[in-house]
């Protein structure tokens, strides 16, 4: 199967603004890339491009003063098949996990351990191990959280997730990835495409969504606390520690959005 993915983003800025962008398919994906998504920027300025500490793909820029798009379109060939997991799922130890496993079991910007690690011990110790704890934290998150566009704020906390019950994709996966860290569970948050591809309708308008990957069964897996079940065209761009880590812009001044739009659909 074909899916077809992108976006136009506009933002305007007062002056000349520097700018970090994180628009771009993850490279683990680069097999199935049929069609590449290059950046189109509107107005033509320099693009470096350059790899994070997570091994993002992220470009960088300067805004010129007034109104600026960035667009893409990709093509990749994609299973038709709703995802699998990997069958194995134990808990690796604290003390045998890899060493770069060891930052994903630290408190970030959006995801305080600290704060939840009594609640979490509470809540899933006698849930299993591994995977199977996984995703009875997914199942909890999924149940106590309720979502709603209209409940978005880029400041939410997955404490203040945890005590609001609400949020979007990104505060589900906050609250999970902060419930696997505390169980010593290694969790990291992810972000990209995900169609509605065998769905049933209405459709939402489409978005960048938020889900996370737990390392379980000496591998990295995907759990997605906020769909809660295996989806069709999953298609990664970032991970990091948490959104702070991924976000698709980050301006250093003023920059206004004026349009968002994003494509994720199959293609004949």
């Amino acid at each position: 199967m074909k899916l077809r993915v992108g976006y136009h983003i506009i933002y305007d800025c007062p002056k000349p603004t520097p700018m970090v962008l994180m628009l771009h398919t993850h490279y683990s994906r680069a097999k199935d890339v049929l069609i590449p998504d290059l950046l189109v920027v509107d107005p033509q300025v320099s693009v470096t491009p350059y790899r994070d500490g997570f091994g993002n793909l992220c470009s960088r820029i300067v805004a010129p003063e007034g109104r600026i798009s960035l667009s893409t379109t990709a093509l990749l060939e994609i299973s038709d098949r709703p995802e699998t997991r990997e069958p194995f799922g134990y808990q690796t130890a604290v003390e045998d996990l890899p060493d770069e496993c060891l930052v994903a079991l630290l408190g970030s910007r959006y995801c305080e351990t600290d704060l939840l690690s009594e609640t979490a011990w509470r809540l899933f110790e006698y849930a299993g191990s591994g995977a199977a704890r996984v995703q009875a934290i997914c199942d909890f998150v999924h149940r106590h959280l309720t979502f709603g566009y209209h409940d978005a704020r880029p400041t939410r906390t997955a404490w203040q997730a945890f005590q609001e019950q609400r949020g979007v994709c990104r505060d589900y996966a906050h609250l999970a990835v902060t419930f696997c860290r505390a169980m010593n569970i290694p969790a990291r948050y992810c972000t990209g495409y995900i169609s509605d591809i065998g769905e049933p309708p209405p459709y939402g308008k489409m978005d960048f969504a938020a889900w996370f990957e737990a390392y379980v069964g000496g591998s990295w897996q995907v759990f997605d606390p906020r769909n809660n079940a295996p989806r069709i065209g999953r298609v990664l761009m970032a991970r990091g520690r948490d959104a702070a880590d991924v976000a698709i812009s980050y301006a250093f001044g003023p920059a206004d959005l004026i349009q968002f739009d994003v494509v994720c659909q199959a293609e004949s």
